[in-house]
């Protein structure tokens, strides 16, 4: 069907019709745009989401990158980033393929369109011009043949007329025969513009108009093609990303499959553990030998007794995991008397001012470590600080980074002797002195490395001969048993003060048992003390409880600690109440606190301590 035969007169509906067409490619052009914005929107609010769930720089990310399912995570995270990139090529490809496309060819179309109709009006115009023109042929026309039967009336009347002249007859029969003329010359201009004009007409409407009207329709169809390619395009550009995007998505899919459990797991046992052996039994204690006293018997004849007596047996270490909320048994009801005289023969102490002195001395203890290992970084350079299995990684680890570096350097070691000895064959390469100082230097550096490497496996030969082995689960219940067949003397529950200041009941015992003794000297000894002691110089010495014995070296850098050797024996002197912490005595003048996992306690079960 063609716009020009079967629309000819149709001209101001095809105006209106192709201008609802270009501004619907103004409508789809709006609609990509504003989808182009939302998927870089889209990519922006996933990027910004894949990057708030990036593990940190610090620490945790080295312990997070251990467990396959972080791992797992931070590839979905990584693939998530990919994924929104693939959105930002959306956009990318949507702008430049149809929006700028279609913008450069809106321009195009109105003005081709601008150029078709102002043709259209010209043409318009003219046979409109031109109609005009005839009707005024044919309104002179017809009013000169009007004329003309007027003027032939008028004659015909004078002549008739017997008292007219014949002058008079003649100017009316010439007044006729010119208007007569005037009448044919203006059916002659009127026949001869008809002629023209339909003419024109003919080529106005079967020529010119269909003509235009052909090229607004060529026009228009290949809006419309070009419409449909943009929509197609519009397809494309997301078909295009499918592949990636399948690839980003299996990479997800890869990554969840790639989650262990089981190695997970392996991996809390190898984060986590401590190499120490867990507790042995807990012996029982026979408090019922303490209805056995008499009345004679007073607590000063029954402490004095029990120094006497050798050590019982050892108590076993608390479990690092549960405070020690233990209380005494019920206590039996004795006589008043022996109240009276344990009252009357035992000296008062300051349990306030002993307990806040423990609290704060702790306090200060925990403080000052957290401030060093702020300062100093993770810990000591043997990680002397961390559980045995955990040091014996450490070190390991710090091994296999220094034996990298000394390979790296050995290999820029052996690429400049091959350089120079390139040079000594071609003087003319290069100068063979000019790699001297480098080699120098990376030979330096390997004696460090090296220097490094016998100091840390030095220290790890120490630490894996030090670990406890598999055989020896029983040690601690053992190892005292011959001195179980001490009776208890006077066991009775006095009442402790945990470090908190929170009261609870707690055997105690001020038996000093002799044992050999040999300190190894402290090479960095600190004050045992913090700075507060000043307020409790009157507190008079605590009594020991027990004996202890140092399971690894303690070098105790914090104030209120004190510094113990492997297999020293020391005296306890307070238990640990729940904090990780023991005070301990090496003699009068010397005692801190020690970490309670470091030392092996054996607490006397036949004396009774004084508070």
């Amino acid at each position: 069907m063609s716009w020009g035969s079967e629309l000819w007169d149709q001209f101001d509906n095809l105006e209106k019709h192709t201008q609802w067409g270009i501004e619907y490619v103004e409508k789809y052009t709006k609609f990509v745009k504003e989808r182009s914005e939302i998927e870089i929107s889209y990519a922006k609010q996933i990027r910004n989401l894949s990057k708030k769930y990036q593990p940190k720089k610090n620490s945790r990310e080295e312990e997070e990158s251990k467990y396959t399912f972080c791992r797992a995570f931070l590839t979905t995270l990584n693939e998530l980033n990919d994924y929104a990139g693939q959105h930002e090529v959306i956009a990318e490809n949507l702008t430049s393929q149809i929006i700028t496309e279609l913008s450069r060819y809106l321009q195009e179309i109105k003005s081709e369109r601008k150029s078709h109709f102002h043709d259209g009006r010209k043409a318009q115009q003219h046979i409109e011009s031109s109609w005009k023109q005839l009707e005024s042929c044919k309104r002179r026309f017809e009013r000169d043949c009007k004329e003309a039967d007027r003027a032939q009336q008028y004659f015909e009347k004078m002549d008739a007329d017997i008292n007219v002249t014949k002058a008079d007859v003649e100017k009316a029969r010439q007044q006729a025969q010119m208007r007569h003329q005037m009448a044919a010359d203006s059916k002659g201009d009127y026949s001869s513009y008809l002629q023209k004009f339909n003419q024109e007409q003919n080529e106005h409407y079967f020529t010119i108009i269909p003509n235009i009207f052909q090229k607004l329709q060529d026009m228009e169809e290949k809006r419309i093609e070009r419409l449909g390619v943009c929509m197609q395009t519009f397809a494309e550009v997301d078909r295009q990303v499918l592949p990636i995007v399948g690839k980003c998505l299996d990479g997800m899919t890869k990554a969840a499959e790639s989650i262990e459990p089981k190695t997970d797991s392996k991996q809390v046992v190898e984060s986590y553990k401590s190499g120490f052996e867990p507790p042995g039994d807990v012996e029982f204690e026979d408090y019922g030998q303490a209805m056995k006293r008499t009345a004679s018997e007073t607590s000063l004849s029954n402490t004095r007794e029990a120094k006497e007596k050798p050590a019982g047996k050892s108590k076993g270490k608390l479990w690092p995991f549960i405070k020690n909320k233990n209380k005494s048994p019920k206590q039996h009801k004795e006589p008043l008397s022996h109240r009276l005289n344990d009252f009357m023969t035992s000296k008062p102490k300051m349990h306030c001012l002993r307990s806040l002195r423990r609290g704060l001395s702790l306090k200060l203890i925990t403080l000052n470590s957290h401030v060093r290992n702020l300062i100093e970084g993770s810990g000591p350079e043997d990680f002397s600080h961390l559980p045995p299995e955990q040091r014996r990684k450490k070190l390991q680890g710090k091994l296999d980074e220094l034996n990298k570096d000394i390979q790296k350097e050995m290999d820029q070691r052996d690429a400049l002797t091959k350089m120079k000895d390139v040079y000594v064959k071609n003087p003319q390469m290069g100068d063979p002195a000019s790699v001297d100082p480098r080699l120098s230097e990376i030979g330096q550096n390997i004696e460090k490395l090296q220097f490094e490497v016998q100091k840390f496996e030095g220290w790890l030969a120490e630490v894996e001969e030090r670990m406890p082995s598999k055989s020896d689960t029983h040690r601690r219940s053992g190892l005292y048993e011959t001195q179980n067949n001490t009776t208890v003397g006077n066991n009775c529950a006095q009442d402790r003060e945990s470090p908190d200041g929170s009261y609870t009941e707690e055997q105690n015992s001020e038996t000093q048992v002799k044992a050999n003794i040999n300190p190894i000297p402290n090479p960095n000894p600190t004050s045992t003390t913090p700075e507060f002691d000043d307020e409790f110089d009157d507190e008079e010495t605590l009594p020991t409880i027990g004996t202890c014995k140092a399971l690894y070296p303690f070098e105790g850098h914090n104030e209120g600690t004190i510094a113990v050797a492997e297999g020293e024996l020391l005296y306890v002197i307070e238990e640990d109440k729940g904090d990780g912490w023991t005070r301990v005595r090496r003699n009068e003048d010397e005692e801190g606190y020690v970490p309670t996992s470091y030392v092996e306690v054996f607490l006397e079960t036949n004396a009774k301590g004084q508070w």
